[in-house]
């Protein structure tokens, strides 16, 4: 049983959900306010058999599959390589780092990143996004054999971040948060259980104006989504289509110092520490500018599972 691709979609003044083949959309009867309304009232078989009028992909708005009620939780330096250009040590860090984002930043594949005026350094973040199948209220064993009971399907993230706001100030959920630092989409790809070996299997690709910065597997992930939805439902509830960022690999524009260079810098005033690391962040051409055009792909390898492709360009803020 193939995995289906999801979009949702605007079209004469109404908001549908509909099942997208080769870029032609046939609407899904009913009307489902939030992603976790749409998987709980649809399945793969059902979806699998869908048969109608066909839109082409052109003809829509498409929206965000992941709606703003539904919680936003991150995964932070979950590849190896990245954590070491993040300045961790991989060998030393033996946890899992969980955060989220503010919902108002959730928006279609498609639009346009803002860059706050007072932000300086505006980086990049692709990552494969886990979306919710059923309610957790308690302490869950997650596996790699029950997983498909926990994750309905997968969609593109991007992380966007402000990092003179996240690093000095300490604040991840501040300088993540800004509108129009998640895009979401453009496709949901639900997933049966015969298709949950994808979730170690998954190209990543981001470019920046056409040039590769980011590509890697999920195949890296250091800490994956079975034992991460464990520990998490030791901590908090999560609900049908909840969101699930699972990290970043290596290529980000953010540069920081060795572990060891940071335990010098650690002996220094705070203020002087701090701008020692803005000069640094200066020369780095990588940040995002206006009139910059990112792409983000998520793909296997047989094509079987295409989340679509994400296009922002940055715009400076009115």
């Amino acid at each position: 049983m193939p995995a289906v691709h999801i979009v949702r979609f605007e079209y004469q003044d109404a908001v549908h959900w509909g099942v997208i083949r080769q870029n032609l959309i046939t609407p899904i009867p009913g009307n489902f306010a939030t992603t976790g309304e749409f998987i709980g009232q649809n399945s793969i078989d059902d979806l699998l058999q869908l048969k109608g009028v066909e839109l082409a992909e052109n003809e829509v708005k498409l929206l965000s599959p992941v709606t703003r009620n539904q919680q936003f939780v991150c995964q932070g330096a979950n590849y190896r390589q990245h954590m070491i250009e993040s300045g961790m040590d991989p060998d030393a860090k033996n946890f899992n780092m969980i955060f989220t984002k503010a919902t108002s930043c959730l928006v279609a594949a498609d639009s346009d990143l803002i860059k706050p005026r007072n932000v300086r350094f505006l980086d990049y973040e692709i990552e494969l996004g886990l979306v919710m199948k059923r309610a957790i209220t308690g302490p869950v064993s997650v596996t790699d054999d029950n997983l498909h009971e926990f994750v309905a399907g997968v969609v593109i993230v991007n992380d966007y971040s402000a990092r003179d706001i996240q690093i000095p100030q300490m604040q991840f959920y501040k300088g993540k948060s800004f509108r129009t630092f998640g895009p979401v989409g453009p496709y949901l790809c639900l997933l049966g259980p015969q298709d949950m070996h994808y979730l170690k299997a998954l190209q990543l690709r981001l470019t920046v104006n056409g040039q590769v910065r980011q590509s890697d597997s999920t195949a890296n992930l250091v800490y994956g989504p079975a034992e991460t939805l464990t520990e998490l439902s030791s901590v908090q509830d999560l609900a049908p289509g909840d969101l699930l960022a699972t990290g970043t690999p290596a290529g980000c524009a953010l540069s920081v110092p060795s572990p060891g260079k940071q335990r010098i810098a650690a002996l220094l005033p705070e203020a002087a520490k701090w701008k020692m690391f803005l000069k640094v962040q200066e020369k780095r051409s990588q940040y995002l500018k206006p009139g910059d055009q990112v792409e983000a792909h998520i793909r296997s390898t047989d094509g079987l599972i295409d989340l679509g492709v994400q296009r922002n360009r940055v715009v400076g803020e009115r």
